[in-house]
């Protein structure tokens, strides 16, 4: 019996989401905003259908997480539509860069003096809120590839960006925390190179994977009439190639998989030339798409679009996973999150700490005020969190991980919430005021 509730469920929330999708953009209302509430609904204390113990299941919830961020990031990559060298891309490698290493030192500052936490869980909590997300932040996204727009292209490229880089600030956060606990033993030099190359040999890895798999279908489509599979196989197959070579590698494989969709939409792009992605493709008919993927001038296009789309479907259904699974972790624990502690650790990281990283960040940029305000603003967090949450009860000791939990739900939520309501509103203005100038 269920089983059979399950489906109920899910069919009604999957139809509903669906119908309702294009009511959402025009509402102060995200649809994450829904996911967290009907995972509410489900979790104990309601319908109880969806009872998590995120101590106990913490691996299991990871790897559910870390799936979803991994096709979350190779999305991003495909809607970058600009090379590596363009200018535009200084801004998000400093808020993927600076801006997450100024919000952790300041995260973990206020969790010491102001929350009373020792410095390693202080370094632990800031690891998991540090990142932004980049699965839950539509509204604020390039829209498709080839979007220019500043606002958009550096939040898209940040959350691409800080979600792997994040990966060297929990390791350390643990190391600080075992050192803590048993003072002999010490962290070394090491961990510095070893931390670059993570994030070098991820970029470099995915990049050449992602080139060279596109590269090699486009030839035996266009040479040989093969390969004529479905795109949906290559995403998914490119995805965990990427993944599973960064960690041979012991690189970061968010970034890894993140350069894959770079790579093979900067082909595309090289490819296409001055043209668009959908111009080059034109006009298919249902009886023409075998042609238009063995076409040498549309192939590489072709298969990126189709990737695209393909991708852009599992990431709505991962965030719909995702909040599902945080919305029954918040109807456990709610009562856990009033406090004056969490309070004021949203409050700091909305209105004090984002926006100061963002603003230093950005220091001499091309950005104009109201985009460097949005930027501050929308410091969305959401699944990365979640995910760095898990990836601490699963390799920290429970005295310290579990106590962070309240810290990192209650902000989760509160992001979720407030950044649903006003990125609506605050975009559509900005839309308009940049048609007027």
């Amino acid at each position: 019996m269920i089983e059979t509730i399950w489906f109920l469920v899910v069919g009604c929330v999957l139809i509903f989401m669906g119908l309702a999708s294009s009511t959402f953009k025009r509402l102060p209302i995200s649809t994450a905003m829904c996911y967290l509430a009907i995972g509410f609904v489900l979790g104990p204390g309601l319908a109880n259908l969806l009872t998590l113990d995120l101590a106990a299941d913490a691996t299991v919830l990871r790897r559910i997480t870390e799936v979803a961020m991994l096709v979350s990031l190779f999305a991003i990559g495909l809607r970058l539509r600009l090379p590596p060298t363009d200018r535009i891309w200084i801004l998000p490698v400093r808020l993927g860069f600076v801006a997450m290493l100024l919000t952790v030192a300041a995260l973990t500052l206020f969790a010491v003096y102001v929350l009373g936490l020792g410095w390693g869980p202080a370094l632990l909590l800031a690891a998991m809120l540090a990142p932004t997300d980049p699965v839950l932040a539509h509204d604020v996204q390039v829209e498709t590839p080839g979007d220019l727009d500043l606002l958009r292209f550096s939040l898209t490229g940040e959350g691409g960006l800080n979600d792997g880089i994040a990966l060297p600030f929990a390791l350390l956060a643990l190391a600080v925390c075992r050192l803590e606990t048993s003072p002999g033993d010490a962290l070394h030099w090491t961990f510095a190179l070893q931390a670059i190359w993570g994030i070098a040999g991820a970029l470099a890895s995915g990049w050449l994977l992602g080139a060279l798999s596109v590269r090699v279908v486009a030839y035996l489509r266009t040479r040989h009439g093969e390969a004529l599979g479905p795109e949906g196989f290559y995403a998914l197959g490119l995805i965990a190639l990427s993944y599973g070579v960064a960690e041979l590698l012991h690189t970061y494989a968010f970034l890894a998989v993140f350069a894959a969709g770079l790579a093979m939409r900067r082909v595309e792009q090289k490819t296409s030339g001055g043209k668009s992605a959908r111009e080059t493709l034109g006009r298919i008919d249902a009886d023409d798409v075998g042609a238009a993927a063995a076409d040498p001038e549309r192939a590489h296009a072709f298969m990126a679009e189709r990737v695209h789309g393909f991708t852009i479907e599992l990431e709505r259904i991962a965030e719909a996973a995702i909040m599902l699974l945080v919305g029954a972790v918040l109807a456990a624990t709610w009562r856990e999150l009033f406090t004056w502690q969490t309070g004021a650790l949203i409050a700091a990281l909305f209105l004090v700490l984002r926006p100061a990283a963002v603003e230093a960040s950005l220091l001499g940029s091309d950005a104009a005020a109201s985009q460097r305000r949005l930027m501050s603003w929308f410091g969305i967090r959401g699944v990365g969190s979640f995910y760095y949450l898990l990836y601490a009860l699963e390799h920290a000791p429970q005295d310290i991980a579990v106590p962070l939990v309240p810290f990192v739900i209650a902000t989760i939520t509160a992001s979720v919430v407030v950044h649903g309501i006003t990125a609506t509103p605050l975009m559509t203005r900005y839309q308009r005021t940049r048609i007027d100038d």
